[in-house]
C-alpha cells in the first residue's frame, strides 16, 4: 500500500487535463487552461491520455450526450469536474486532484463502470441523418491528430532552413485498404470499416468515414466535420454544430471589450501554431492572451505580440507549410460573406489575425472585418476542406478562428 500511495502522490503531481468548452465559454476554457497549467498539470491530447475531464460551461443535450461518451473512455483512475464560472477553478481542480488520490473511490469505479462501450449510441446526430453508415458508438471528437503534421519546430531554427523532401501528409490510413468485410457490421463495436466508392478516376477504393469534433483539442468548439477519406483525402465532408440553440450560461466580463477581442484573436493563433507544431510561438500567443484576459500588463502583451509577428514573418518553414493552403479570394468572400481578414491562404490568414490582435490594443475595429458568421460555417467549410488530407484540414480549419457560439456571445459587449 506504501508503494501504491507514493506512485499515486508522483502521478497526481502530473495530471493529465482534457478540457471540453461549451460553445461561448471560450474566456472559462481558457482560465482554466491557464490554472492547469500553473499547477504543473498537461493538457490531454485524447481521453486516453487524461486523468481528468474539465467541462467548461453547462452542455446541451447533444454536446452533453458526448461528454459522457468521452467520460467512458477515460481509463482509470480518473475524474471528472463541470466548471460554470472561474471563481471554481481552483476549488475544482483541488477536488480533481484529492479524487485521484483516493484509492478506495478508484477501485469503487472501476468496479462500477461498463466493461464495454455502451452499445446503442443512436442519439449521437440528434436525430439528424448524415449517411447511410452506421456510426453507433463512434466517436472521434477526442480522436489525436498532434501527430499527423510531420512538423516540428520545437528544435529547429526558422531563418534559414531547406524544406526540400519533406512530407506533410504523415497520416497514414493504409490499414484499411484491402479489407474484405463480407456481411459484417460496417461499425463494430463502434469502430468504422472502410467501404467502397468510386474515385474522381472511376476507380473503386475504400471508403472511411469519420469525424471531427466536437471535441478536439485545437477545434473550434462543438463543430461536427463528418469526413469521407478516400485514402488521406477528403473526398466528401459535411460540416455542423451541435446544440447550435444553447445559449452560454457564462458571460464575460463587459469591461475592456477591445482587450477581450484581442484575446480572442490570440487564442485562434494558439491553436494554428500548436497545430502547425510550433509550441515555443504558441507559448507568446497564449501568455499574450492570458495577459488581456487578465488585464494585467497590456503593454507586456503588445510586445509579446510585437515580437510574435515577427517571427512569424521571419520563419521560411513555417511559410512553406502554410502557403497556398485553402486560398481565398476577395470574390469568394464576397460570394460567402465571409469577413475580409480571411483573404489569402492560411499563412495570410495567421499573420493577419496576430495583425488584428496588435491594432485591437491600439484601437477599436469594427467586428464585421474578422468575425466570422458559425451559421456559415455548414455552407462554406466543406469546399474549403475537400481534397484535403486530414492534418491540412484541421490547419485551414484553425486560421479561419471559428466561433460557434451563438451570434454575439463569444465576445462580450459593455
Amino acid at each position: 500500500m506504501g508503494m501504491t500511495a507514493a506512485l499515486t502522490r508522483a502521478a497526481v503531481r502530473r495530471v493529465h487535463v482534457l478540457t471540453v468548452e461549451v460553445p461561448g465559454d471560450w474566456v472559462l476554457r481558457a482560465a482554466v487552461e491557464r490554472c492547469v497549467a500553473a499547477r504543473g498539470w498537461c493538457a490531454a491530447v485524447s481521453p486516453a491520455d487524461a486523468d481528468a475531464l474539465a467541462v467548461c460551461g453547462m452542455p446541451g443535450s447533444e454536446l452533453g450526450e458526448v461528454v459522457e461518451r468521452i467520460w467512458d473512455q477515460l481509463p482509470g483512475p480518473r475524474v471528472r469536474i463541470d466548471i460554470t464560472d472561474k471563481e471554481s477553478i481552483d476549488s475544482a481542480l483541488d477536488r480533481a486532484g484529492a479524487e485521484l488520490l483516493d484509492c478506495g473511490r478508484q477501485r469503487d469505479d472501476a468496479r462500477d463502470r461498463a466493461q464495454s462501450p455502451r452499445p446503442d449510441h443512436s442519439g449521437h446526430h440528434g436525430g439528424t441523418a448524415h449517411g447511410g453508415t452506421d456510426h453507433r458508438g463512434m466517436n472521434h471528437g477526442a480522436m489525436d491528430h498532434n501527430g499527423h503534421h510531420g512538423m516540428d519546430h520545437s528544435a529547429m531554427e526558422h531563418g534559414d532552413m531547406d524544406h526540400h523532401n519533406m512530407d506533410h501528409g504523415a497520416m497514414d490510413h493504409s490499414g484499411h485498404h484491402g479489407m474484405d468485410h463480407g456481411g459484417m457490421e460496417m461499425a463494430p463495436a463502434g469502430i468504422a470499416l472502410a467501404e467502397g466508392g468510386e474515385d474522381r478516376d472511376g476507380l473503386e477504393m475504400d471508403v472511411l468515414h469519420l469525424r471531427l469534433g466536437p471535441v478536439l483539442p485545437h477545434w473550434p468548439a462543438g463543430l461536427v466535420l463528418r469526413c469521407s477519406l478516400q485514402g488521406d483525402v477528403l473526398a466528401e465532408a459535411e460540416a455542423w454544430i451541435v446544440d447550435n440553440d444553447h445559449e452560454s450560461r457564462y458571460k464575460a466580463p463587459p469591461e475592456r471589450t477591445e482587450l477581450v477581442v484581442a484575446a480572442r484573436q490570440c487564442d485562434h493563433v494558439v491553436d494554428l501554431l500548436e497545430l502547425s507544431g510550433w509550441p515555443r510561438a504558441a507559448a507568446i500567443a497564449r501568455q499574450a492572451r492570458d495577459l488581456l484576459l487578465g488585464d494585467s500588463d497590456v503593454d507586456r502583451a503588445r510586445e509579446l505580440l510585437d515580437g510574435l509577428h515577427k517571427m512569424l514573418g521571419k520563419s521560411r518553414l513555417l511559410r512553406w507549410s502554410l502557403r497556398d493552403l485553402a486560398p481565398l479570394t476577395s470574390e469568394s468572400l464576397d460570394r460567402h460573406e465571409l469577413p475580409a481578414a480571411l483573404a489569402g491562404d492560411t499563412y495570410d490568414r495567421l499573420l493577419t489575425r496576430v495583425g488584428l490582435a496588435r491594432t485591437l490594443l491600439r484601437e477599436p475595429l469594427n467586428s464585421s472585418l474578422f468575425e466570422l458568421d458559425s451559421t456559415k460555417i455548414s455552407d462554406v467549410l466543406p469546399a474549403l476542406v475537400r481534397g484535403l488530407d486530414m492534418a491540412t484540414a484541421r490547419l485551414v480549419v484553425a486560421s479561419l478562428g471559428i466561433d460557434t457560439a451563438r451570434a454575439n456571445e463569444s465576445i462580450p459587449h459593455g
